[in-house]
């Protein structure tokens, strides 16, 4: 199990310091306690270490936890050394010096960020103490009253208590080896864990403002959609008002009715969108307006798309293709959007006097809108000063609902505009 690159759990505060210290002080009196026990119930007998001796392998023995978070391997090294020493010196202590020792062990595979060095030094110690073991065995196996088995056991008693002593060390130290590599495992898990969450908090962060602009973009392209057919139209009728208004005051007085409607249906669009655009909720407000939100707007009001360039002086026909049926509300507001945006171009850019077709033809499985100009006239060539805002509009609505759109000169003259749009 390596290391997560650069990251390691060491070194620690003041509070795991603290935490330390306060263990070393509670071994420390526990050895002392359980010292004074053993050594009254005559554990090494008359061989037994001074008691001088005795404090400080307890010294020995407890202080170095204290630093096994800043010095994880060199406590382990030197509580494995004051391990044996104590045995070696028969200070009378067997139960809580094998905490000592199994602390930092534990800490050693739990916050090493070396793993390699971590594996070295738990090897180290636990190879001394088991080459200590089997030295004391082989020892034991010389005294002549070892291997004679005077009972009726299959195995000889000193050899059981070998296995036995051999067995709990195996235990002792896998133990220790295991609950630290866990303890590294679960600290590994929680920092890649703190990773994911700050690298989602990120993404949250990067989607919300991705979400703005998109917003942004959505709004400028239904302002858009909403102005420029009814501006453009009032633009051309306003003009056409001021050329006759002294020769024709009537034909002067239609244009600036229609000027008018215009402006209305303007305004009040505007504030279908702007109300739809402040809704807290997109379904209430498509129950309650219905077909009159500027997003669902439908294929039916194509034809008044075409009267008004009729009445803005532009000779146009409107043709229905096929069968008329219902078709998807998306597809609806889709179809009458692009023939708005074409029908809006005709009057900006294909010049006073172009004839203006419309059609709309029910497909199999989709719907088609066609928009297309002669392009006759002094100002039909189409300028590229624009934003093109408009083609960017026309193309991101139709790839939404997986349509296909044509947008371009036609070989005979003028322009054409012509969207696939799926039905099914």
């Amino acid at each position: 199990m390596g290391a997560t690159g650069e990251w390691s759990r060491l070194p620690v505060g003041r509070r795991e310091h603290r935490q330390d210290t306060v263990l070393a002080a509670v071994l420390a009196g526990g050895l002392v306690v359980t010292t004074f026990l053993y050594s009254s119930a005559g554990t090494y007998g008359d061989d037994q270490a001074a008691w001088w001796v005795s404090g400080l392998m307890i010294v020995a023995n407890a202080a170095p936890v204290a630093f096994r978070r800043r010095f994880p391997m060199t406590v382990a090294l030197v509580a494995g050394v004051a391990f044996a020493a104590t045995q070696l010196l028969q200070v009378p202590e067997l139960l809580l010096i094998n905490f000592t020792l199994f602390i930092p062990l534990y800490t050693v595979g739990a916050w090493c960020s070396d793993r390699l060095r971590a594996e070295v030094v738990r090897w180290v110690v636990i190879g001394g103490m088991f080459a200590w073991l089997f030295i004391a065995i082989s020892f034991g196996w010389a005294s002549p009253n070892a291997l004679p088995n005077d009972t009726d056991s299959p195995v000889a008693p000193y050899v059981a208590l070998s296995l036995v002593n051999i067995l709990i060390n195996v235990i002792y130290f896998g133990a220790a080896w295991w609950a630290g590599n866990r303890a590294w495992a679960a600290a590994v898990a929680r920092h890649e864990l703190d990773e994911r969450t700050g690298e989602l908090a990120a993404e949250r962060e990067r989607s919300a403002a991705q979400a703005v602009t998109i917003e942004r973009v959505r709004i400028a392209r239904e302002l858009h959609d909403v102005v420029a057919h009814h501006v453009a139209l009032m633009g051309v009728q306003a003009g056409a008002a001021r050329r006759v208004i002294g020769r024709d005051p009537a034909q002067a007085t239609a244009s600036l009715g229609v000027v008018e409607e215009s402006a209305r249906t303007a305004v009040e669009e505007l504030r279908r969108m702007l109300g739809t655009l402040r809704s807290e909720d997109d379904a209430a407000v498509a129950a309650t307006d219905g077909a009159d939100a500027p997003s669902t707007e439908g294929i039916a009001r194509i034809a008044e798309l075409a009267e008004s360039a009729r009445v803005a002086g532009h000779p146009t026909e409107y043709v229905v293709v096929g069968v008329e049926r219902p078709v998807p509300p998306t597809v609806a507001a889709v179809a009458y959007r692009i023939a708005q945006e074409a029908v809006t171009n005709v009057l900006k850019h294909a010049g006073p006097a172009a004839r203006a077709d419309v059609r709309l033809r029910y497909l199999d499985d989709a719907v088609e809108v066609e928009v297309s100009d002669d392009g006759h006239g002094a100002r039909a060539a189409r300028s590229t000063a624009g934003s093109r805002l408009g083609h960017v509009g026309m193309r991101e609505r139709v790839a939404a609902v997986d349509g296909r759109i044509e947008i371009g000169p036609r070989a005979r003259g003028g322009w054409l505009v012509r969207a696939w749009l799926p039905t099914t």
